[in-house]
């Protein structure tokens, strides 16, 4: 881990395990040795057992699921190719969804002839509060048909009752697909409990593979509402006919079953525990300081490692631009300003299984001093 700096942005990418690093170098010096003859002849079985691998983490069929670069192409392909929406019907989203994926859907929206509904969450969000504010946005939206949601939230790491939402959703006949960007590696997930038909994830935040690799899920009973890629004409009845990447970096896709050999050693609820314990030793001793406002709440059900925060009430882009690059600066504490929030920007701190409850300490001791200037 460097010594230039302490990483507290882990949400942008996770760092590879060092046996998962050893085996990315193999992998590319054996793609670099063996060349075309290896892509043409082995490595369309090595890839189909990393993609089993994955399936299986995720509680589904590998027939079901398809490798992307990552976890916004998965569900760039999930929005932008969904073919049920019709002229006049509604695409609905809220604030704290990312903005590749809002975009998506505004862009869906304009070819298909539909309006779009957005809404924004509670702060501080309750459980309860969640589920009123999507039941409020459905009722006063009767003509909706696709819904996104996110799981693990990337603005503010709110966790979201998607189970619940996506029954709710659906009970209205409204179509769920799901940014699961966060929670692959960081959780425990299951796909099929989502409760949603269509998933995408990324395995190089948390699940720890190398950079470059995400994939999407569509239920078996759904393939049929996501068209196939541009200029893809293989069988429709294949999932992977929904993504047509071109040439990928084998490697990477080499390495994933060693990243969730790694991942299983540990255990997802043992890494799940930790990455709380090193959120909670800022957060919660952050909510006690005079103007900081901490945005997700402490309910276990509710946060994961993810948490953002402001500072004095500053909702401004400039201002927390400059909050992260003091945190920085002067603190050795690197962290990011995130935007798009209905309340307003925020800083962003996300901790790694390379982190300690020091490297906490020094960020409730930064925040204090900073706190206090006002």
């Amino acid at each position: 881990v460097t010594d230039r700096v302490t990483n507290l942005e882990a949400g942008f990418f996770g760092m590879m395990p060092t046996p998962v690093l050893e085996a990315y170098h193999r992998n590319i010096d054996r793609v670099n040795r063996e060349s075309s003859w290896f892509a043409r002849t082995a490595y369309g079985e090595v890839a189909g057992e990393a993609l089993s691998r994955t399936a299986a983490a995720l509680g589904v069929s590998a027939d079901e699921m398809a490798f992307t670069r990552n976890a916004t192409e998965a569900l760039q392909t999930l929005i932008l190719q969904y073919n049920p929406l019709q002229a006049g019907e509604t695409v609905m989203y809220a604030d704290l969804d990312y903005p590749a994926m809002q975009e998506a859907m505004n862009a869906l929206a304009r070819r298909r002839g539909a309006a779009v509904a957005t809404l924004d969450l509670p702060e501080p969000a309750t459980r309860q509060g969640v589920l009123d504010a999507y039941a409020a946005a459905l009722e006063a939206n009767p003509r909706t048909r696709l819904l996104l949601l996110t799981h693990a939230n990337n603005k503010t790491g709110l966790i979201h009752p998607v189970a619940e939402l996506s029954a709710m959703a659906q009970a209205r006949g409204v179509d769920v697909v799901v940014d699961a960007a966060h929670s692959f590696g960081q959780v425990p997930l299951s796909l099929e409990e989502l409760g949603a038909p269509f998933v995408g994830v990324n395995l190089h935040k948390w699940v720890g593979a190398p950079v470059g690799v995400g994939a999407l899920w569509i239920r078996g009973d759904r393939l049929d509402a996501i068209d196939r890629a541009p200029g893809e004409e293989g069988p429709v009845e294949r999932t992977s006919t929904r993504v047509h990447t071109g040439t990928t970096h084998f490697a990477t896709i080499m390495t994933v079953p060693d990243a969730l050999d790694f991942q299983d050693a540990m255990g997802v609820a043992n890494k799940s525990a930790r990455l709380r314990h090193l959120r909670d030793a800022w957060a919660v001793p952050a909510r006690d300081i005079a103007g900081v406002d901490v945005l997700t709440p402490d309910d276990p059900d509710l946060v994961c490692a993810l948490t953002s925060f402001r500072l004095n009430g500053d909702g401004s882009r400039e201002g927390n631009r400059a909050i992260a690059e003091t945190l920085a600066r002067e603190f050795g504490l690197f962290t990011v300003a995130r935007s798009g929030l209905a309340g307003g920007d925020c800083v962003r701190v996300t901790p790694s299984l390379y982190n300690t409850p020091d490297d906490a300490e020094r960020l409730v001791t930064a925040l204090q001093t900073m706190a206090a200037r006002g």
